[in-house]
């Protein structure tokens, strides 16, 4: 596995350990490797990568778009507290639908306090801005000052500027 961003994301995880979100962001654009990258690194610590839109979706399925709304925290937090080690989360997609009414920043931040989370996020980190999504698609979000730790698959870490410190 020694591979440069599986290391980074190695050593992300390790400083998070001491961070209050305990949260690594595998940042990239759609088709830019992140699976692969997060299948790596949950192979060497021995967990396993979930698959957030298939889990969700599963357990949503049978409720009201209210009681999704309202219960897709704990369901998201059930499924992270099932994983036995580092939780890997990949295609979060289903987070920022807007029918859902959620902060996937912030639910994510939330299940970290508990827990080391290592998430895809599909979109760009630069200038101290995290965002998902084009600039007037539905589901943009954009971000400034982000409490995780990031890697981004062009092989920039938070981690690294930390530790040159």
């Amino acid at each position: 596995m020694a591979k440069p961003i599986q290391e980074k994301i190695i050593r992300s995880i390790q400083a998070a350990e001491r961070m209050y979100h305990r949260l690594v962001l595998l940042v990239g654009e759609t088709g830019s490797g992140k699976t692969g990258v997060l299948r790596d690194v949950a192979l060497h610590l021995d967990s396993q990568v979930v698959n957030v839109n298939l889990a969700l979706s599963a357990a949503l399925l049978e409720l009201t778009t209210r009681q999704r709304a309202l219960r897709l925290p704990a369901i998201l937090g059930q499924i992270a507290m099932d994983v036995q080690s580092t939780v890997m989360f990949d295609n979060l997609e289903i987070l920022f639908d807007k029918r859902l009414k959620q902060d996937p920043l912030r639910l994510l931040q939330g299940i970290s306090r508990n827990r080391t989370v290592v998430a895809s996020w599909n979109g760009i980190a630069a200038g101290g801005r995290l965002t998902y999504a084009e600039n007037g698609h539905p589901e943009y979000r954009s971000y400034e000052a982000v409490d995780a730790l990031i890697v981004t698959m062009d092989g920039t870490a938070t981690v690294d500027s930390a530790t040159d410190k």
